[in-house]
């Protein structure tokens, strides 16, 4: 299995593009033409094709090609990548959060400790010490 995480920044930089996640989105459906992936976007066929290797060069896409028709399809291994980081991200907060969350409980829990008056002389501008 190649290493996809090396290419992570290439990963997300492609679906920071929403034709690019569009195009995607639909791939996740199963498999398509260049002709078919173009067609409900409001673009020049080149275009597309410019998207599309945007999308095979992080590994996120592959095409093949019989005949004249070129077909593309989703590479899962390549999406996976961006997933596992974000779990990873989504991880490390989730138990920040439960630790934040503990401690508040612990302090709601603590009797409270009365307070000190505070001094006079600190606050009453006419006295002198």
């Amino acid at each position: 299995m190649p290493n996809y995480e090396g290419s992570l920044d290439a990963v997300f930089h492609a679906l920071a593009d929403r034709t690019r996640r569009e195009i995607v989105e639909r791939l996740i459906s199963g498999p398509l033409s260049v002709s078919q992936l173009a067609r409900p976007l409001e673009m020049s066929l080149p275009a597309v094709m410019q998207h599309l290797q945007v999308l095979e060069a992080c590994a996120l896409v592959r095409s093949e090609k019989a005949g004249r028709v070129r077909t593309c399809h989703i590479e899962p291994a390549g999406l996976r990548s961006a997933e596992d980081w974000i779990g990873r991200q989504r991880t490390d907060w989730e138990h920040r959060l439960d630790r934040l969350g503990d401690h508040l409980s612990e302090q709601e829990r603590k009797p409270e400790r009365p307070r000190e008056p505070a001094e006079r002389g600190s606050t009453d501008r006419g006295s002198t010490p």
